[in-house]
């Protein structure tokens, strides 16, 4: 079997990246892959058609790597025009050469009607995975829903990375009116690549070099947004009785900076994005963190951070938002706290401070559900199940075409 996957932005720097990433890495363990995105880095034994964009690259709401562009729903008709001619003649290019059997993009929007074009004129059918960003992103902007709308009815399955952005895609796109689409559209979540984080993580030169020996770590990695409702950290942290770590970069950085020079705050640590060549330094603050913190604002799909943060077997403080609750349970793995509430964030990290045992047990609780439902062997299998039953189904006309 052959799988071209879409994807719409670097492969490295955010969540659905890792997620195609991961998945990609398992997959062609099986099967033939190849990939159309905008990356010149390599991925070992995918066959990669690399998009040249015409302008740097939009984003929907912010990437690492790709600070100052714009926002998708601020490019003109002659820019979104210029991009969507990019990826068509690098997906049809891809598709003549590699000759797949299913297509599977990620993020509706642009990406939908160009996999909807290719079906029409290679007759390759195509399955759709939605992460919520590009949900999110289609409300703030009607044209990429227009795009997306004629694709839904084609596409053979679709896949959602939690309940709620299964729910906001339902209704978005109104089931009720498209017959069939429900029992279509799956849930299936993110997870972690096990394999990169069983070596065991030496904390010395972390404790050293942040000044944390013998203190208690509550920690935060992610995106410096708005809706990652980090300021309620930072805002926590005068009333958090150990230290408060952050890593990452985004729009809100000089703002989280000016809370806590404001708030005169020695406890809280910025420490700016971790990329990949400094993956090592991460794995050593997860294993040196005693909670993880995740209150995000705004519902998103169950980020990758908390499953990493949980299979190093760390109890979660998060809102009840979006996917979260598919990893977190309350006294079971973590514990809830209100969106945009500074107090109810302090005063759930000092339990666990001062509880080690409950912090002990909700973080063996949260290994063993990430080992359990959430690594990549257990997800790249219902993904194969998926490709085998869309190519089944109805045929395929380029699948047929390779049988003859």
């Amino acid at each position: 079997m052959k799988i071209l996957y879409l994807y719409d932005f670097p492969l490295w720097g955010n969540g659905s990246g890792t997620f195609l990433r991961n998945l990609m890495e398992k997959v062609v363990k099986k099967h033939k892959v190849a990939v159309v995105a905008p990356e010149r880095r390599k991925i070992h034994k995918v066959r990669q058609f690399r998009v040249h964009p015409p302008f740097q690259l939009p984003v929907f709401i912010g990437h690492p790597e790709l600070k100052g562009s714009k926002l998708y729903k601020d490019l003109t008709a002659t820019e979104t025009a210029k991009l969507y001619k990019a990826y068509i003649t690098s997906t049809v290019r891809a598709v003549e050469s590699f000759k797949p059997d299913i297509i599977h993009f990620h993020h509706l929007g642009l990406l939908s009607a160009v996999a909807h074009h290719v079906h029409v004129l290679t007759g390759v059918n195509y399955i759709a995975t939605t992460h919520g960003s590009d949900l999110k992103h289609m409300k703030e902007d009607r044209r990429f829903w227009d795009f997306a709308s004629p694709t839904i009815k084609d596409t053979k399955r679709i896949t959602a990375v939690s309940a709620h952005t299964r729910r906001w895609f339902l209704e978005m796109f109104n089931h009720n009116v498209n017959p069939g689409l429900a029992r279509k559209t799956n849930i299936i979540p993110g997870g972690i690549n096990v394999s990169e984080h069983k070596k065991k993580q030496k904390t010395k030169s972390i404790d050293s070099r942040y000044k944390l020996k013998d203190k208690k770590v509550a920690l935060f990695v992610g995106r410096l947004t708005k809706e990652k409702g980090v300021e309620y950290i930072i805002k926590a942290a005068e009333k958090i009785k150990g230290e408060v770590v952050i890593i990452g970069d985004g729009p809100q950085m000089n703002e989280l900076k000016k809370i806590k020079h404001d708030l005169k705050l020695k406890n809280v640590h910025l420490l700016g994005y971790i990329g990949r060549e400094e993956s090592d330094k991460l794995k050593k603050i997860y294993t040196r963190a005693d909670v993880i913190i995740a209150p995000s604002v705004i519902d998103e799909a169950l980020g990758l951070v908390i499953l990493e943060a949980m299979y190093y077997a760390k109890p979660v403080i998060a809102t009840r938002k979006g996917g979260i609750p598919l990893a977190v349970k309350e006294n079971e793995t973590g514990l809830f706290v209100r969106p945009r509430n500074s107090t109810d964030i302090a005063e759930k990290v000092n339990i666990l401070f001062e509880d080690e045992e409950k912090a002990k047990r909700l973080g063996e609780n949260a290994k063993k559900v990430v080992q359990e439902k959430f690594t990549w062997q257990t997800i790249s299998e219902r993904f194969i199940d998926i490709y085998e039953q869309s190519i089944a189904s109805n045929g395929n006309g380029n699948h047929k075409k390779n049988k003859k």
